[in-house]
């Protein structure tokens, strides 16, 4: 289980290495792709029945030091709750798992330019075949981008779905990334709870 949550925090932490080298390149004049799993407009949170179903009757689960809260299944466990990360995971094998990671920027940091390249790289992924959604989503009055990864090659490969935004709290600015992922081969089975999660998020002003 630790080596999975490695990879995936460092599948995290080169995306966001691949995030300052985009930023340090003139912004992309090319209109949005024609793909249909990339949609430019942007949409409230709402979950469908299913996933609404999925998360029913859970859990309210807070992350005190961030003021954030969610609605996360019964039988869930939290793994992790530091400063800056907060891990939850399902029972048994085949796991899914909840990733919540906080990064503090410096005031005056670009967050309109970076929040465009991070829809951007999403984008240029799905072009790709690596990413099958990218869409801009409002949660609890936070426009971020969502996007989820394709299927692995691997069953045993991690697939998440993943939605990043910035926000000021307690006077900083942050980069909030909310990570729901697990092996490609139980992702289905795991899909609706992880929407219900991640559509359940709500942040304190």
């Amino acid at each position: 289980m630790k080596t999975i949550l490695l990879v995936l925090l460092i599948g995290l932490a080169l995306s966001l290495c691949n995030l300052s080298g985009r930023l340090k390149k003139e912004e992309s004049t090319s209109g949005p792709t024609s793909s249909p799993a990339v949609s430019t407009a942007t949409e409230p949170a709402k979950p469908t029945a299913e996933q609404a179903a999925a998360v029913a009757g859970g859990k309210e689960v807070k992350w005190e030091r961030q003021g954030m809260s969610w609605t996360i299944p019964a039988n869930w466990i939290e793994q992790t709750n530091e400063p800056q990360l907060f891990m939850m995971r399902s029972p048994g094998d085949g796991a899914a798992s909840l990733i919540v990671n906080i990064s503090g920027m410096d005031e005056g940091y670009p967050i309109a330019s970076s929040i465009q390249a991070q829809f951007q790289q999403a984008e240029s992924r799905a072009k790709n075949g690596e990413v099958d959604e990218v869409k801009w989503v409002v949660i609890d009055g936070v426009k971020g981008v969502q996007f989820r990864e394709a299927n692995p090659e691997r069953g045993d490969g991690s697939r998440r779905l993943q939605w990043m935004a910035y926000r000021k709290y307690l006077g900083q600015v942050q980069l909030v990334s909310l990570m729901l992922a697990s092996q490609g081969k139980d992702f289905e089975r795991h899909r609706d709870a992880m929407y219900g999660i991640l559509y359940s998020t709500n942040f304190t002003p």
